[in-house]
This record gives C-alpha cells, structure tokens and sequence, in this order.
C-alpha cells in the first residue's frame, strides 16, 4: 500500500494568474501531479517552483482524456481533483483530512463549489450549490473521455463533505463568452457521438428551460443584476449546445463536396 495518503491532479494551460493560489490551498496534500498542455506564461515553472511534478504534453485529447492523464500519475491513496482557477477553503481542507483518515471513509466525496462570475460569487441559481465529485480512492475513480464537462465515476459509496470549493472563473464577459463558444462546441461534439439530435427546435425548447430554471426556480434571481446575466448566458450556452448539434448532423448528412 502506498505510503502517500492523498494526491492532488491537475491540468494546466497558461495558469500562471491562478496556478500558485491553487497549490497553496492544497498544500496539505503528499504530492502534487499536474500535466500541462503547452503553456507559455510560466505555469510549469511556478508548479514546479512549488513542489509539483510537471508533465508537458504535445496533445489534447480532451479534458477527460487529459485528466486521466494526470490520475495515472498520482501515487496517493486518495486523489483530489481540482482545477487550476479553483481553492480549497480552510474548512474544506479540515474535512478533507479527516476523510482520508477515517477507515470507514465512503469510496468518493461530493464537494460544494462555489463560482465566481465576473466578480460576484453566485450563490444562487444553476451554479450553487454546484456538487463536483473530486475526491476518491485512486483504485476506484476514473474519468470519462468527453471533450468537455467530463464525469468522474467511482465505484462504492458516494458522500458529500462540508465547505467549499472556490471556482475563480470567468473574471470578464469576454471571458464568459469565450469559453461558452468553446465548451458549447465540444459539448456537441460528445452529444452527437453519443447519438443525441438537436436542432433549432430543441435549441430554444432547451436554451428557454435551462433560463427559466436558473433564474426562476433556482432563484437566480437573488444574485440582482449579475443573476440575470449569469441565467442568460447559461441559456445561451444551451442554445448554442444543440444549434451546433443540427448543425454537425447535418454536416454528417450533407457532406460539403469540393468545388
């Protein structure tokens, strides 16, 4: 059996205005296991300046192929997967240690993640509580290939810990719809592979819904101003999601010939 007790992952692509908050939110972990795409801001250097094992790779094949990546490499009893821009809080940290020693532990834990939207912790609608599987025994765990919003699956019992996950994303708008763009594209990529439709129809059936349960019966509403915003962009990223679905079986359907 290993004598690391607890591992902590994670992938990294030019992180370096979040990367060393991270780590030192984590720094009562064993090891740090953190595999980077290319960055070129510095990332690498400042994990490795704090202690982290560094693993650069050519390719991506996805956030959930990457991540495996990384879960290869942990050594640890227990694995704690986190996100660069994420931190854990002091109370969180506290009953993640106590996880991991207690011999009756569940085989996985559920964190509440907390998410910054361009300045302002939302506390309300879609994003919060947001539960994220991220701590697990090494030998249970795995992730799924998707592109994007990847799935840890863990074989045994499943809890929840108190505290939270700080999620520092998206500081600006152009941030926002950036990474809307970007995750809405992969997202209908997994979905077509899996054999899920889309199309115009789907798109403002799913895209009006997933705003009238962030703002409504989630009460986004009680984040003011930027709650409005926040289900807005959460309908619009569904929107986009299944439009580019249509899209990309069609294209399947009618292939472009060259002229």
């Amino acid at each position: 059996m290993s004598d690391i007790a607890l591992s902590v992952t994670l992938i990294t692509y030019n992180e370096s205005r979040h990367i060393a908050a991270c780590l030192k939110s984590v720094a009562f972990a064993d090891e740090w296991v953190v595999v980077d795409s290319g960055s070129t801001d510095g990332t690498r250097e400042i994990a490795e300046s704090m202690g982290a094992r560094v693993l650069k790779t050519d390719d991506w094949p996805g956030f959930g192929g990457q991540k495996g990546r990384a879960l290869a490499l942990a050594r640890g009893r227990w694995v704690l997967s986190i996100d660069a821009d994420e931190r854990v809080s002091e109370a969180l940290a506290a009953r993640i240690q106590a996880a991991i020693r207690n011999e009756h532990a569940a085989d996985g834990y559920e964190l509440s993640r907390i998410s910054r939207f361009c300045g302002q912790w939302m506390r309300h609608g879609d994003w919060y509580p947001d539960r994220v599987l991220r701590l697990f025994r090494r030998e249970r765990g795995c992730f799924t290939d998707d592109l994007v919003h990847e799935r840890l699956q863990v074989q045994g019992r499943v809890e929840r810990l108190e505290g939270d996950l700080l999620h520092d994303t998206m500081p600006s708008l152009d941030d926002a719809l950036d990474k809307m763009n970007r995750y809405s594209t992969g997202r209908a990529l997994d979905k077509v592979a899996a054999g899920r439709s889309g199309g115009l129809g789907a798109a403002l059936g799913h895209g009006l819904w997933a705003f009238l349960r962030c703002y409504l019966l989630k009460r986004g509403f009680l984040d003011g101003r930027l709650g409005l915003v926040l289900a807005i962009y959460v309908a619009e990223g569904t929107y986009y999601r299944y439009l580019k679905m249509g899209l990309l079986m069609q294209q399947a359907r009618n292939p472009i010939e060259p002229i």
